[in-house]
């Protein structure tokens, strides 16, 4: 039975060094919330997606980046993530009033994508894991 979350295994290269990625794929759905604080509980970076095509996708995001805030570090970085670029013709969401959303959000990366035709997707995990990794070493320091 799928309890609404999705695992994957990511495994990227960034900078020579091999780095695999646990996906954690949250879905969003309002039905399974009370589920997503233990599953980002320790997480090293996040991804909000929102579908462009549906402004509706950005009605809760007080409510999801609330969590968020209360479960995960501070200094985690977050990506806002706007899916569905294939689909540009039904657009209802501006990428201008995305990047305020993001801003406004403190979010440290903003992008649009397409899973559909691969648009923009490596680089949302090299992004990601750049700035986690940036994170670690200027802890180290």
């Amino acid at each position: 039975m799928t309890l609404g979350v999705d695992f994957l295994l990511k495994a990227i290269k960034i900078n020579g060094k091999n780095i695999k990625l646990q996906i954690w794929d949250f879905a969003g759905e309002e039905r399974f919330r009370f589920l997503f604080p233990s599953y980002i509980r320790g997480a090293n970076g996040a991804i909000f997606m929102y579908d462009i095509t549906n402004y509706g996708s950005l009605a809760h995001v007080d409510d999801w980046y609330e969590v968020i805030e209360n479960e995960i570090d501070e200094d985690v970085p977050i990506l806002f993530v706007g899916g569905k670029t294939d689909l540009i013709h039904l657009k209802e969401i501006s990428t201008r009033k995305a990047m305020e959303v993001a801003k406004s959000k403190n979010a440290e990366g903003f992008i649009e994508c397409s899973s559909r035709t691969g648009e923009n997707v490596q680089k949302i995990f090299d992004l990601l894991t750049k700035l986690i990794l940036k994170r670690s070493n200027d802890q180290l320091v």
